[in-house]
């Protein structure tokens, strides 16, 4: 049987493959639900434009009976997106398919599914958590930072959104492997690390997710305080000992305190090329067969690709609060 793009597997078959890498894997993509989301075709560049039409100016000047104003031209601002290749390779042996008691391939093929994931969301993640639209919970600079996020610091962040006429979110990407949306009761975003999460329970007005009601939560929803609806992950990592004295703060190295983002964004702060569909990431299986690089056919692979970015579009409209968690 001769090689496929797809290795021993069907493209019928790779497209079965990369759903069930893609519901293994979703759980993990955070990022994925609220960016502005615009898949790119096949065989059509490494290049995504995101156009944004800039506000026109208010009108305020009254109309003279029978003179037309003058017109108005429409501007835009165009963000452009470069993608890079992403991917990994899992070798397995003839003798663990012959003699191990688990479906060794289909396994790996599920675990590189939350590795592609877990790669894809860290990716996003970095580049959003660069933005320069900040807030530090005590101090002028991250170096300065030795105090936890406060509701005051949470109000002054959904503040600056809302004076930038920042949207709250109400449609996300669903949360399955077919691309689409889904409306959501209107709420900024608050993005944060586990170890937030007494923090945020601290708040005095804090709503835990399972008491919503009626209104279902995210995965991995923490809770809600005033607009922020608050999702946690371990991919949002702290920067390690980049703050000021730790005292009784949490610290990589014992002499600076780590310092813990906190991304609040509203609708269309950032764009994403979705991980959704057939198309969006190629999984390849080959079973151990012999060949010139391997004569005896002692070794088999499954393996992912992608190509995928992330970019900021409005640095107005995602806030990044840096703070400290008591150990």
């Amino acid at each position: 049987m001769a090689n496929t793009a797809y290795g021993d597997i069907s493209p019928r078959t790779a497209a079965h493959a990369s759903a069930e890498m893609l519901k293994r894997g979703l759980p993990h993509l955070i990022l994925e639900k609220f960016g502005q989301s615009k898949p790119l075709p096949t065989r059509d560049s490494k290049t995504q434009k995101f156009r944004r039409y800039s506000a026109l100016s208010l009108a305020t000047t009254p109309l003279t009976e029978g003179v037309t104003p003058s017109s108005k031209q429409l501007t835009h601002v165009d963000v452009t997106a470069t993608l890079d290749q992403y991917g990994d390779v899992v070798t397995i042996t003839d003798v663990v398919i012959d003699t191990h008691e688990d479906p060794v391939l289909m396994e790996a093929v599920e675990i590189l599914g939350e590795q592609a994931a877990q790669t894809i969301e860290t990716v996003r993640f970095n580049v959003l958590k660069a933005g320069t639209n900040v807030v530090y919970s005590n101090g002028a600079s991250r170096g300065a930072v030795t105090s936890e996020m406060t509701l005051a610091t949470q109000r002054k962040a959904t503040r600056s959104l809302k004076r930038q006429n920042a949207r709250a979110i109400t449609k996300v990407v669903k949360s399955t492997p077919a691309y689409g949306t889904e409306a959501v009761k209107a709420s900024f975003i608050g993005l944060i690390h586990p170890d937030m999460e007494s923090v945020i329970r601290g708040f005095a007005n804090f709503i835990p997710a399972e008491k919503y009601g009626t209104t279902t939560p995210y995965e991995n929803e923490l809770g809600k305080v005033d607009d922020v609806r608050y999702i946690y992950s371990t991919i949002f990592q702290p920067w390690a000992s980049t703050g000021g004295t730790p005292g009784a703060m949490i610290s990589t190295d014992s002499a600076s305190a780590d310092v813990y983002p906190c991304l609040i964004i509203s609708q269309d702060a950032y764009g994403i090329i979705p991980l959704k569909g057939k198309t969006s990431l190629t999984p390849a299986v080959v079973n151990p067969k012999p060949s010139a690089s391997d004569p005896l056919g002692q070794r088999g692979h499954a393996s992912w690709k992608c190509m995928q970015t992330a970019v900021i579009l409005n640095d107005a409209w995602m806030v990044r609060i840096e703070s400290a968690v008591t150990d």
